[in-house]
């Protein structure tokens, strides 16, 4: 199940950048209740707007909790706040920003098997450089996305390219089965 819509799980936050989506405490309930019955999710982190550093700090402690309690969460994906076609008029967060959040959240999230890069936000190559910053997934082709297009990102990448960009780093790529194994999804 998609772990999106979690913004920063701060009340204050979420009322000043989405104040008709659910609280905090229902956003992590949701989850709660889908690792109860076997669903596995994922948790996301919108970033670079209004919040602070302590925030975002405080999100991750959220879902690092949440992990240690129910172990559901397959991976987390923290991308950055794309401000066109948006009511929300708020400074934006470059690629250093972006990648040192994205280190501080492999080390925060030591519970998490998988950290996604936000390639879909950041463009390929940032995308690349955040396998160096403690991301170990790419994610996927994004066959249809529509959050972060509609908001001004068009990044676009297919399967080669997301082959390049693994392989010229030196890591391997994971079969389908190895994939669904790392993921804790059965076996085909």
């Amino acid at each position: 199940m998609p772990g999106g819509g979690a913004e920063i799980l701060d009340d204050g936050v979420r009322h000043k950048i989405s104040r008709l989506k659910c609280s905090t405490q229902e956003w992590i309930d949701v989850h709660r209740t889908a690792h109860a019955l076997g669903l596995r999710t994922t948790a996301t982190m919108m970033f670079g707007h209004v919040e602070t550093v302590e925030d975002r700090i405080e999100h991750l402690e959220r879902l690092r909790q949440q992990q240690d309690k129910s172990k559901g969460f397959t991976a987390f994906i923290g991308w950055t706040f794309q401000p066109e076609n948006t009511r929300l008029k708020a400074s934006t967060v470059g690629a250093h920003e972006y990648l040192r959040t994205q280190a501080l959240a492999r080390i925060y999230l030591d519970n998490f098997e998988n950290v996604q890069s936000s390639w879909v936000t950041q463009g390929p190559e940032i995308g690349q450089i955040a396998l160096k910053f403690g991301a170990n997934d790419l994610g996927s082709i994004m066959i249809e996305e529509n959050v972060v297009s509609q908001a001004g990102a068009t990044f676009r990448m297919s399967v080669a390219d997301m082959h390049r960009l693994i392989k010229d780093l030196g890591f391997d790529i994971a079969t389908p089965e190895e994939a669904r194994e790392i993921i804790g999804l059965p076996k085909r």
